[in-house]
């Protein structure tokens, strides 16, 4: 079982970190998973029927 956990696990494309969900809105099946060091984030809008990408730039 736990390998085909890490099969469906979702990974931050920055740092591998797996992705938490800890912003979602179940009643509404609005899902966001993030980055726990915030360089990426993803939410699942159902009206849309697709994922929206959010990829946090640091300026210096």
């Amino acid at each position: 079982m736990g390998f085909i956990n890490k099969l469906t696990q979702e990974k931050c494309p920055i740092c591998k970190d797996t992705l938490l969900t800890h912003k979602s809105n179940t009643l509404l099946s609005h899902i966001i998973k993030s980055c726990p060091k915030d360089h990426y984030e993803k939410e699942f809008i159902p009206s849309l029927e697709g994922y929206v990408e959010h990829y946090n730039v640091v300026t210096t």
